[in-house]
This record gives structure tokens, sequence and C-alpha cells, in this order.
């Protein structure tokens, strides 16, 4: 987690100059508060970092308390939200039924304990309360990972948890009727170390600390002549599965998991 938290303060300064797909998502994330009508007088922006959704949520609810949460100190001091909190988000430095609304854009793929995540998620939202994500499904970076699979057995690319097992981590945490959505986004590269160094310059990168040179330039080589076989038109693909989610706190609820499939 640490080493997660480097990357994203090392990241922090260029950020909003490389991250145009978080740019995106966090547009759509917002547009579907449009249909909410419940109270919110305290929205929770989780892994809010520069303030992507910040800001849109500081215009959609004017009137309302955006709490900026992130764990990566630098990444906030570039939010312009006037309430920060710097905190890990499995254990939440907010009081139980403090927070009318939590919205999260592509924070929880780095979260490696879901269960806790959505524990503590729940404790803080007020009964009625609403949480709505974003995050990666298992088939973000496919043409990465199956590019790196041919050269070792390695794992140089981030594993991401399928929707329904997320939905029913929520519903173990006691909330209501989880609907799921997923959509499939590509992004094109003239070739593939613009790929990594877009993943790197918003502190997402795949390889590790050891760098290309440690393992070997040779398998590196053979990497980027692997992807190669799925250039079309002139262009590398890098796909992402991006998994939405929404669901509410209710006293006694009986739970459901409702898929859309977008």
């Amino acid at each position: 987690m640490s080493a997660v938290r480097s990357a994203f303060n090392k990241a922090s300064d260029n950020y909003n100059d490389h991250a145009f797909l978080q740019k995106e998502i966090a547009l759509r994330l917002d547009e579907k508060l449009e249909v909410i009508t419940s109270s919110s007088n305290v929205i929770l922006d989780l892994g809010a970092g520069t303030g992507l959704l910040s800001t849109d949520l500081q215009k959609r609810f004017a009137d309302s308390k955006i709490i900026a949460l992130d764990f990566a100190q630098n990444s906030l001091k570039n939010n312009t939200s006037k309430h920060k909190i710097c905190a890990n988000a499995n254990h939440l430095p907010l009081a139980d039924n403090s927070i009318n609304i939590v919205v999260s854009s592509l924070m929880m793929q780095w979260c490696p304990d879901l269960k806790q995540l959505f524990s503590e998620i729940h404790r803080v939202l007020e009964n009625d309360g609403l949480i709505l994500f974003s995050t990666f499904g298992p088939d973000t970076l496919k043409e990465l990972k199956k590019s790196w699979s041919v050269v070792d057995n390695q794992t140089h690319v981030n594993t991401f948890t399928d929707m329904h097992d997320i939905g029913d981590q929520m519903l173990g945490a006691g909330f209501q009727s989880p609907v799921m959505e997923m959509e499939k986004l590509t992004l094109t590269y003239q070739i593939v170390t613009d790929l990594l160094r877009d993943l790197k310059a918003i502190g997402a990168q795949t390889v590790d600390a050891r760098s290309k040179s440690l393992m070997g330039k040779g398998k590196f080589q053979l990497m980027i002549q692997m992807y190669e076989s799925y250039r079309q038109d002139g262009k590398l693909p890098a796909t992402y599965e991006v998994i939405y989610g929404h669901a509410w706190k209710r006293v006694n609820p009986i739970g459901k998991i409702e898929v859309n499939n977008t």
C-alpha cells in the first residue's frame, strides 16, 4: 500500500495532464447523480486525489459540504476542496452515520480488502445513505496482460475484481440491492511505451521498481513485439473495463444484486 501511495504522490503535480480516461469516467459518474433526490448535506469524495470529481461535486451540490479524502497527501494539495482529509479508506476518521452520499471514482481497484472498505463506507453512511462508485474490471489492460503473459509468469499488470464479486462484498457489508453496470472504453496509442508512460504519469505504472533493465531488455522487447499483434488501423488499443455501482444503506435490508449490461 505504501508503494501505491508513493507512486500517486510522485505523480500528483502532472496527474491531470495525463488523466484523460479518469476525467471522462469522473464526468460520467457525476452525471449519474442527476437522478439522485436524497438529501445531501455532507458528501464524501473517497479517493478524491487531485479533485477531478470533487470539482464537479462542488458545482452540483453547491450548498453541501464536500469532503475530499485521499491517502496521498500530495494529491490533496492539488485538490481545491475546502474540506480535505488525508487518510486510509479502510480506516475512515469519520463518525458513524455522518455522511449522506459517498462517491468514489477509480479508487477501489487500489484497495486490497474490499470487505473492510465497504464495511467502513456502510458505517459512516447515514440510514438511506447512498454509495456510488466507479472502478476497473478484469478486462482492463487485457492487451498488456496478454503480451506480458507470453514473456514470463510474473504479474506485471494489476489484477482487478469482477463486478459480481464486488456486488457480493457490498451485500456482505449490509448494502441493499447493489446495482452494477459495465462498459468498455478503449484508448489508442502509437507505441506501447506511450501507454506505459501514461500509466506511470498517473501513478499506475505496471512494471515494478526493479525497472525494465533488471527484468532484461530482451523480455521487455518481446512484450512490445507481442503487443504489436493488437495493432488496428495503425493504432495500438488499450482496453479498460469500467464498472459502475451504487447501493443504499437501509435498516434490515433484503439483498440482491442487479446487473445492467451496458
